[in-house]
Formats: structure tokens, C-alpha cells, sequence
């Protein structure tokens, strides 16, 4: 119950229900806030209890400076928390492990159980093995059962062991997309109230939600954990960053080319641990699916979230997708009466403000290894020709054609070039180059919600089957929609036999290759590629293109609309300048070009119009939460309490709370600290966490193959995510991580010095000689250290790898506050100072003092670090709540949830 400090208690009548509601209206200063503060300022309304929240932190907000740097914390409570699979399934295997050690404490092991609900969607574990032929789908979902029967029948354990806790199965959508289209509330019912649909994910990506005006933003896995227990989200009222949005798109550019041109922006200026909402005239004129798009892209250009105000076009789309009456009435009401519908002429509060007129918005891609890497389209072929130099030897001779003249145009004079021929199974032979297109990949994530980009890029492979176009025979294409709704309306509008043409049938319903699941190149290309060094490329229509992760053969990846993924694959090579050579040739031997295939907005309109219902959304999402007939026939475990397969390799118990016991150990400084990696700028937790294939060669394959385990069963690493044995050997391990202890290797390599002559070393066996000396561990890294997806593991597997500090010039949010999380103490470099600055190798041996003040309630701003070489240095200390304070001093966030259960 509020304390009701405010007297906002009230009710809201909408047809015959009546609801109750917290008043804004009774707090100065809120209607000049920006909506998504007002959705916060309603969160502490509701949930004021006098301790955790007070009537202080709610006028602390209503009177936002929006000038001012953040500083006042507040605890936000979401209404409710999303997991995909891969993060998920370690969320459900510490909250089984912590009900074991509730039972140990001598508390009641039933306490673990989700308070706000919980749903998890399985949609990272389907592999694109199989492509270009009908059965595809099929082929790729029998393999993915067979690889993840543990993990899932876990699972299955889990939605009947745990209350509030519902899983969607296999081969249903993406985790964003279902949320939008079925999950999402906008305004949320329960125990007769009315509030807003605020969220966490354990996907960075949860922030596509915040095109339908709901609030919220991807965590690690460890946070979303203390949620579903009741723990709120300690955070800093953030800054806002206002972003304008005027005139209309040209036809011609898609909802991929507004998100990378909006990336770029926000990049640019900077909105790192901040909100972005974005409003104007132009937001009316921007379709749901765009700002579904735009959302998304959050991570991408570092903001918290980045949300749009409730409008007519919300409701809209809440009722395509079938939400019933009462509740889009509710949403309507609860909007306009809360000041949460949107006025386009209004001009909230900021604390800062862009602007973008919808009309300069050009044809864009972006790449080769960043999203915020935009590339003007036209240019695309010119950029690709610098940026592969990069990439490949500089001793290649350069300028000579890649391919034949009749499968591609010339490439420009001066590209570096090295034509290998490939024998394909059937006996042809073609050429591949330098930027040849070897995976084209209509996937999940940013933009499969968008009918409109997926109904362009269907047409675009209908007129090109017209022409007798089809992709190269080098291209790997692949179909993998965020719903089964775009199957339907493909298949409504007779579209699905040109995709299944040009090559992209249908593989699955997942996110494939964004997240690494992208399979295996063809063994002929594979082999072409890895004999000859070859730089080839992947374009995707997904929001991720970092080293290493779509697939451990490509160098290149550009992100590009789904309909230039198609013609990308017709044209098989970046050397081809897309809007200008021709993609091929028709059957009368004529060059066929984009503009000859470019479907027109009214052909897309129409399609949409006439394709798209709210019967689709109906039938799809009837009994979501059945499941197929393999998912009905797992069996169920059964208990409370979990019983660990000792011989399994998905899902094993793991050694947080070995030892635990209801007293806190004091915090202790650290000293005799050895760098485990030296890092540059824009390390990613794609660089850190595990993910995609796993090697034989590593120390994870190698775990693998002493337990029994075939080659062709690793799996990858996401879907051995809840075993963490597997997890640690593959921190720090991706194949394009640069340790700079270790120069002149790529991957999870170190010098290991507790051996003579510190000889290079793989980071997991130098991790584990270290902690058998006893030898505390740090990671020194660049700016922006962190940045990426929301992976719990990417802090779960520094911390088992014994690192107690790092060392950063700047860190992205969510991996800094996951540090903290497990235990490990996040620590800046003086403003302008960095390792190279201090003149740091990474050879040094490391003391951290002064981190005992924690131990008396208070949070130092500086610790005192020395080293054997003589260099000294104040490093700043980013825990910056008191609530992570607490979480630190309990040893990390899960201690202290277990801690606070079992002492009330």
C-alpha cells in the first residue's frame, strides 16, 4: 500500500470498470515533465512506502532540474520483467540455486518465487543451419530441440515451479516482437489498479516496447532477477534528451535508413545512462512500427531508453494486434487523464534537444563493425574499397577485377583483390573476392516487426524472380522472422513463393544471425575463405554487425534494410555500387538494376493494407504459452526445488552461494593484483561475454569434449548459458578480442605470469593458476568499456575468473552496474588519464586502497591505486547509488536479495 503522502489516491472510470489510479496532477512540477519522467514520478506515487521511497524522492522528481547532472537516486519498481532464453535460463538456474540456499539458511525455500511477472521467450536458441530449400524450418527446429532438450525441459520445470512465471516456446518469434504484439500492456491491471507498463529485459532490446510508450530497458540477467523478487532498480532521475522529429520520409528510404541516421546522431552527441523521448510534429507522422524500429536501436546509440509518447497511432496498433476493447479503452482514458497522450506542438522540459526533419533522410547501411558506422547508400561501394584495407594483407595486389562481367560489374581500380574459384557440389564454378557477400540475412531483431520493410523486401525478390534474377550461388540467405504473423501475411499476399526463389525461405522463427546463430557457410565457401584469407562480408537487417559475432568466417558486416538485403544477395559483393552497376542480368540479357526492382511506397502500402489483419495476430497468439507437440511431450520435473543432473552439460549448479552465511564479510582492499587483459576502446560485451560457436580448440571445447560431448553437439555458447563451467572458459574468448598483454594474437589469449618467462597463455588456464596462488585479478580497458548487449555473463565471467577491479576511461550502464552486481569493484581513470596516458603495460602489479570505507556505510569517490613500477594514480569509484553500495558489500546483488528474503 502508498503511504499516499500526496493524496493522489483516485479512481478512473472506463465503461462499466473503474480502476484506481495515482494522480499526477497532485505533484507540482509534473506537467512540465517529459513523459517518460511522468511515468516515473507515478512508479514512486504508487509504491511510496516512507523508507525505500519517500515523499522527498517524489518532489525531488517533480521538481527535475533538467539542467543538472543526475544525482538524486530514486528506486524504480517495474511492473513486470521479460527474459529471453539465453539470459533466462541462467536467471532460472540462480533462482533454483538460491532456493537451495534459502533451505540451507533455514528459510523457506517458496520465498524465491517472482513477485512481478515473468515471461520468458525462447527465440536465441534456433541455428540457420539449413537454408535455401522448404523444409528448412523443419530441419532447423528438429536440430534445435536435439541440441537444447535440458535446457527447455528446465524450463517446462520452471513454468510450473515458479508462480507468475509463464515461458513461450520454441519456434513462436523474438522475444521484442512478441512483446510488442501480444505481451505489452501500455497500461497495466492489477489488483484493481491502473498504472503504466514499465519493464526490464534481460535483452538490451527490450526498448523496442518503448515505441508503444511503455517504459523500459534492458538489465543483466542478475538484475532482472532481484526484480522478479521485488527488489526495485536503483537508479539516478537520468537526463532527457528531447528529440524532434519534423516533416515526413521520402518514398525510397525505409525505417532502417531513419534508425541508422538517428544512431549516427545520438552517437555523436552523446547520450550514454540517459532517457531519449522523442516528439513534435513528425512523431504523429512516424507509423508504429517505425517507432518500434527507432526503439530498438537504443543500445545502439547508448541510451537508456528512447521512448514515444501514447497516440492515436498506439491505439491503432493496439487494436491490429488484438487487444481487447476495454482494455485500448483504458489505455486511451488513462493516457489523457494522466497528461501521457501525446501534443505534438508541446515542449516538455528537456535537458537537451535534437532535431531531424524526416525529409533529409537518405538511403543508408552501416558498417563494417559498428551500427553507428553510417554509410550513405551510394557511397556504400566506394567506403567498402578503404575500409577493406583493414582487413586484409598489405601485400595484396590491388585493382584487378573480383568477378566475371556477367556475374557482377567491375570492381573500382585500386580495391585489393584475391579471386579464389569454388567447385559447388553440382559440379559449376564460380569466383569469390575480397567482399563478397557470403551471408544475406533477413533476421529478426530491428526490423521484422515492420511490415512495411518486410513487405518491400518481398517485393523486391518478386520483380527480380520477374527478371530471372536469383541470388549468387556464394550468397547464404536466410529468412527468420520476429513473428509468425509476417509468414501469414507473405503467404495472404502471394508472396512467399518469390522469397523461396530468389533463396530466403523461411528458417526459423529467432534471432539466428544477429546474435552469431547464423550456421555454418557452405563447406566449399568456408574452406575458400579460410585458405586465402579472404575479407568477405555479411548484410543483415538486424541491429548488431560487431567483430567476430555474425559468424566466425565473415570479417565485414553491414546492417542494411531487408529489402536491400535481397538485393545485396542478387548483386554478391559490397564492391557493387548498389544504386548505380547493375545487380544482373534479365532473361532477355538486359542489366538489371535497383531502381528496376524497387518496389513503390503505394505497392507496399497496398500490400500491407490488404495482407495485414487482426485475425492474424489472433490466431497466432491464441495459446501462446501451449507450445507445439515436442514442447507438450518434454517431460516435466517436478518439486519445488530442482534436481541437478550431475552428468549434464546445459545445466548445472553454480558456486555463488557456496559457503554463504547471513553476515557479510567486510569489504577488503585489494593488493598483489595482476592484469588479466589490457584493453583498447569499444570493447563490447560481445567481446566479453561467450557467444556464437564453440571451438574445439578452446578451453570450453576442450571441457566439452572431456565430458563426452561430439564435436557436432558443442551447440554455441548462448545455449549452454546456464552451465557455468562452459561460460568462464569462454569469458574473454572471442576470436577478435585484442589483449594487448598478449600483442600480435586475436582471442581470449594472456600472458600468464605466475609461470617463468610469463608465457602466452589462454585466459581461463592463466585464470586458474592465478587463483591457486591466491593472486587477485584486474582488467585494465578504454573508453566506453562495456558497451553492448545486457549479458549477465559478460560480469558473471570476469568475476569467476577471479577479477576484482577494473580499471576504465568510461563505461556504457548496464555492464558497469552488472560489475557491481557480482561483486567486482568498477573503477575509472582520472578525467583525461588512460593506461597509455600512466604509461601502464599491463606487466605492473596492482594495490587498490582506501575501498575499506565501504565497510562504514559510505561510498569513497576515489581509491588510491599503486603499482610495482612506481606508478600511482587516484582511479574514480562508479558505484554510484547507495544501493549498489549495499549490493557490493553483500559480495553482489543475488547475496543481498537472499539475505533480505530470509531475514523478513
Amino acid at each position: 500500500m502508498s503511504a499516499n503522502s500526496f493524496d493522489a489516491r483516485s479512481t478512473l472510470q472506463v465503461g462499466d470498470e473503474s480502476y484506481e489510479i495515482f494522480r499526477l496532477d497532485k505533484v507540482e512540477g509534473a506537467a512540465r515533465l517529459p513523459y517518460s519522467l511522468k511515468v516515473l514520478l507515478e512508479n514512486l506515487l504508487r509504491t511510496e512506502d516512507g523508507a525505500n521511497i519517500t515523499a522527498d524522492h517524489i518532489r525531488a522528481l517533480g521538481g527535475w532540474d533538467s539542467q543538472a547532472q543526475p544525482s538524486q537516486e530514486i528506486q524504480f519498481t517495474p511492473a513486470r520483467v521479460i527474459m529471453q532464453d539465453f539470459t533466462g535460463v541462467p536467471c532460472v538456474v540462480d533462482l533454483a540455486t538460491m532456493r537451495e540456499a534459502v533451505k540451507e539458511l533455514g528459510g523457506d525455500p517458496a520465498k524465491i518465487n517472482p513477485l512481478a511477472p515473468a515471461e520468458l521467450v525462447i527465440d536465441h536458441s534456433v541455428i540457420a543451419d539449413k537454408f535455401g530449400t522448404k523444409d528448412a524450418f523443419g530441419q532447423n527446429v528438429e536440430l534445435e530441440y536435439g541440441r537444447n532438450k535440458e535446457r527447455y525441459q528446465f524450463l517446462r520445470w520452471g513454468q510450473t515451479a515458479f508462480d507468475e512465471f509463464k515461458v513461450v516456446p520454441p519456434g513462436t518469434g523474438i522475444v521484442h516482437q512478441v512483446n510488442i504484439e501480444h505481451l505489452a500492456r501500455t497500461v497495466m491491471v492489477r489488483g484493481g489498479q491502473a498504472y503504466p507498463d514499465t519493464l526490464v529485459g534481460t535483452d538490451s532490446h527490450t526498448t523496442m516496447v518503448n515505441g508503444l510508450g511503455v517504459l523500459g530497458w534492458g538489465v543483466g540477467g542478475i538484475e532482472a532477477e532481484a526484480a522478479m523478487l521485488g527488489q526495485p532498480v536503483s537508479m539516478l532521475i537520468p537526463r532527457v534528451v528531447g528529440f524532434k522529429l519534423t516533416g515526413e520520409l521520402k518514398p525510397g528510404t525505409t525505417a532502417t535508413d531513419l534508425v541508422l541516421t538517428i544512431t549516427e546522431m545520438l552517437r555523436k552527441h552523446g547520450v550514454v545512462g540517459k532517457f531519449v523521448e522523442f516528439y513534435g510534429e513528425g512523431v504523429a507522422a512516424t507509423s508504429l512500427a517505425n517507432r518500434a524500429t527507432i526503439g530498438n536501436m537504443s543500445p545502439e546509440f547508448g541510451s537508456t531508453a528512447a521512448i514515444f509518447p501514447i497516440d492515436d497511432e498506439t491505439l491503432n496498433y493496439l487494436r491490429l494486434t488484438g487487444r481487447d476493447a476495454q482494455q485500448v479503452a483504458l489505455v486511451e482514458a488513462y493516457a489523457k487523464e494522466q497528461g501521457l497522450w501525446l501534443d505534438p506542438a508541446a515542449e516538455p522540459d528537456f535537458s537537451e534537444k535534437l532535431e531531424l526533419d524526416l525529409s533529409t533522410v537518405v538511403p543508408s547501411i552501416a558498417g563494417p563493425k559498428r551500427p553507428q558506422d553510417r554509410i550513405v547508400l551510394a557511397n556504400a561501394a566506394q567506403q567498402f574499397a578503404v575500409d577493406v584495407r583493414n582487413y586484409v594483407a598489405d601485400d595484396e595486389e590491388a585493382g584487378k577485377e573480383s568477378f566475371p562481367a556477367s556475374d557482377s560489374p567491375a570492381s573500382a581500380n585500386g580495391v585489393p583483390t584475391n579471386p579464389v574459384t569454388v567447385t559447388a557440389p553440382d559440379g559449376s564454378t564460380y569466383q569469390i573476392d575480397h567482399g563478397a557477400v557470403t551471408v544475406a540475412a533477413i533476421t529478426s531483431c530491428t526490423n521484422t516487426s515492420n511490415p512495411y520493410v518486410m513487405v518491400a523486401a518481398a517485393l523486391v525478390a518478386k520483380k527480380a524472380v520477374e527478371k530471372g534474377l536469383t541470388r549468387k550461388p556464394w550468397v547464404k540467405t536466410t529468412l527468420a522472422p520476429g513473428s509468425k504473423v509476417v509468414t501469414d501475411y507473405f503467404d495472404k499476399a502471394g508472396l512467399t513463393p518469390y522469397l523461396d526463389k530468389v533463396g530466403f525461405n523461411l528458417v526459423g522463427y529467432g534471432c539466428t544471425t544477429c546474435i552469431g546463430n547464423s550456421g555454418p557457410l557452405p563447406d566449399e565457401v568456408s574452406k575458400a575463405v579460410n585458405d586465402h584469407d579472404l575479407a568477405v562480408t555479411s548484410v543483415l537487417s538486424g541491429n548488431r554487425n560487431f567483430e567476430g559475432r555474425i559468424n566466425p568466417d565473415v570479417k565485414m558486416n553491414y546492417l542494411a534494410s531487408p529489402p536491400l538485403v535481397v538485393a545485396y544477395a542478387l548483386a554478391g559483393s559490397m564492391k557493387v555500387n548498389i544504386t548505380e552497376d547493375a545487380l544482373g542480368i534479365d532473361t532477355d540479357g538486359n542489366p538489371v538494376h535497383l531502381k528496376d526492382i524497387w518496389p513503390t511506397e503505394a505497392e507496399v502500402n497496398e500490400v500491407v493494407a490488404n495482407a495485414i489483419g487482426e485475425d492474424m495476430f489472433n490466431k497466432s497468439y491464441q495459446d501462446v504459452f501451449a507450445g507445439d507437440a515436442q514442447w507438450q511431450a518434454l517431460p516435466i520435473p517436478t518439486g519445488n526445488t530442482f534436481e541437478w543432473d550431475a552428468e549434464s552439460t546445459y545445466v548445472r549448479k553454480p558456486p555463488y552461494f557456496e559457503g554463504m552465511t547471513m553476515e557479510t564479510t567486510p569489504v577488503s582492499d585489494i593488493s598483489g593484483a595482476r592484469v588479466l587483459a589490457k584493453l583498447g576502446d569499444s570493447v563490447t560485451t560481445d567481446h566479453i561475454s561467450p557467444a556464437g560457436a564453440i571451438k574445439a580448440d578452446t578451453p570450453a571445447g576442450q571441457y566439452l569434449t572431456e565430458h563426452g560431448v561430439e564435436r557436432r553437439d558443442f551447440n554455441s555458447y548462448g545455449s549452454r548459458r546456464g552451465n557455468h563451467e562452459v561460460m568462464i572458459r569462454g569469458t574473454f574468448a572471442n576470436i577478435r578480442l585484442r589483449n594487448q598483454i598478449a600483442p600480435g594474437t586475436e582471442g581470449g589469449f594472456t600472458r600468464d605470469f605466475t609461470q617463468d618467462g610469463a608465457p602466452v597463455s589462454f585466459i581461463y588456464d592463466a585464470s586458474q593458476n592465478y587463483q591457486a596462488a591466491g593472486t587477485p585479478l584486474v582488467i585494465l580497458a578504454g573508453k566506453e568499456y562495456g558497451s553492448g548487449s545486457s549479458r549477465d555473463w559478460a560480469a558473471k565471467g570476469t568475476a569467476l575468473l577471479g577479477v576484482k577491479a577494473v580499471i576504465a576511461e568510461s563505461y556504457e550502464r548496464i555492464h558497469r552496474s552488472n560489475l557491481i552486481g557480482m561483486g567486482v569493484l568498477p573503477l575509472q581513470f582520472p578525467e583525461g588519464a588512460s593506461a597509455e596516458a600512466l604509461g601502464l603495460t599491463g606487466e605492473e602489479t596492482f594495490s587498490f586502497s582506501g575501498v575499506t570505507e565501504l565497510n562504514d556505510g559510505t561510498t569513497p569517490r576515489t581509491v588510491k591505486v599503486t603499482t610495482d613500477s612506481g606508478v600511482e594514480f587516484d582511479a574514480v569509484v562508479r558505484i554510484d547509488t547507495p544501493g549498489e553500495a549495499d549490493y557490493y558489500r553483500n559480495g553482489g546483488i543475488m547475496q543481498y536479495v537472499l539475505r533480505e528474503l530470509v531475514g523478513s
